[in-house]
């Protein structure tokens, strides 16, 4: 007890100072979604005229999908210059950490993009996702999924948009063995982190003119650590009166969303770390799966846009991968950076290839390999 005071104190110190944010943007399949508080792009240009991306290829299918983007942003002439770091784990004083060259490139180019990392599972370093988010402070993952035309799954017109809390909760990695055969894992909710978020929720609904905004928890159960975050949220639903505020039970919503999304279409849904996490999963399914998934995680003073999908280790190097997960995350990169007309002009020959269907990869129900279908959206720009 003792030691999650000593967590919890500095934050409700840090939540006195805490002051408004930058700006953010992102698009999806010609949607565009604006923030007006967060993380305002501030890269600047080098010395040929591009802005430096820093880009981590990632593992498995993560260099072929990586290629075809660079492959694509350079057929579109995109002002961008790719710098390619390394975040293979190092342990420093017991914790997992990457190269401190890898945070001085995403600190000086203040944008990344990012292909899938492999996580061990029950062993070996801490997830190197979970380590970029708390190493950046990515406080707010945001995952918009909306049905793609030309690709045909149960649902039809699914467009939700997800926000989930991105640096606490049971991620913490606050956890210890007990005894022998006893392990303890920690949830940890503090008010600070819940505000942040939760104003960045508010505020996108204003901005991409949803009317509501609801809150997805378990405060039934767990009613001190989400029921500090919905209470944070009905204070902060106080300074919003243009938008309408409720809350869902998690097991309802994943329930309801199953059965028919389109009552979502109109919400912005917004709910602690592993929520977020399993729901935004989940309605990547309804779309058809994560390999037609885009996402950015947003911090104050960078933000990463990554493949949220698999490293997929079974067919890498045999030129099957699908890159559209990872270009869609790019695009929602270049809105980011202001560079509009290029993602506009990448995002329509995309979605006009995927529209056709001559040219998908095998997970897509085609058969071209990533070179090809990287090449078929080229022929379009």
């Amino acid at each position: 007890m003792l030691s999650l005071r000593a967590v919890a104190a500095p934050a409700r110190r840090q939540f006195v100072a805490a002051a408004p944010r930058a700006v953010f943007s992102v698009t999806f399949q010609n949607q565009r979604f604006y923030s007006s508080k967060v993380a305002k792009f501030t890269g600047t240009k080098d010395a040929s005229g591009n802005f430096p991306v820093s880009i981590i290829e990632g593992d498995g299918i993560g260099p072929e999908i990586s290629q075809a983007v660079k492959d694509i942003f350079a057929a579109a002439k995109t002002p961008i210059s790719w710098e390619p770091v390394d975040v293979t784990p190092r342990l420093v004083d017991g914790k997992t950490t990457i190269p401190p060259e890898t945070i001085e490139s995403i600190q000086r180019n203040k944008v990344a993009l990012k292909g899938p990392l492999a996580t061990p599972i029950g062993k070996g370093h801490v997830s190197l996702n979970l380590t970029l988010r708390r190493t950046f402070n990515l406080f707010a993952n945001l995952r918009p999924c909306r049905s793609i035309a030309g690709y045909k799954t149960p649902y039809d017109n699914v467009d939700t948009v997800l926000i989930r809390e991105n640096t606490e909760g049971e991620y913490s990695g606050i956890e210890h063995v007990v005894v022998d055969g006893v392990v303890q894992s920690i949830k940890l909710i503090t008010r600070e982190a819940s505000e942040r978020v939760l104003r960045f929720a508010f505020q996108q609904a204003q901005e991409i003119g949803r009317k509501k905004v609801r809150v997805v928890h378990k405060a039934t159960i767990m009613k001190m650590s989400d029921g500090l975050f919905l209470n944070v949220a009905k204070d902060i639903a106080k300074e919003y009166p243009d938008i309408e505020f409720d809350a869902e039970l998690l097991d309802n919503t994943c329930l309801k969303m199953t059965t028919d999304p389109t009552p979502y279409n109109d919400k912005v849904l917004v709910m602690p770390n592993l929520y977020g996490d399993i729901l935004s999963d989940m309605c990547a399914g309804l779309i058809g799966g994560l390999g037609l998934t885009p996402s950015g995680n947003i911090g104050d003073e960078c933000s990463i846009f990554e493949a949220v999908h698999g490293s997929a280790p079974d067919i890498a190097g045999q030129g099957l991968a699908n890159p559209t997960a990872l270009l869609l995350s790019s695009l929602m990169m270049l809105r980011h950076m202001e560079l509009n007309e290029f993602a506009d002009r990448i995002e329509k020959a995309t979605f006009a290839t995927l529209a056709e269907g001559k040219s998908l990869t095998g997970d897509l129900g085609g058969k071209a390999k990533t070179h090809e279908y990287a090449a078929a959206i080229i022929s379009k720009l």
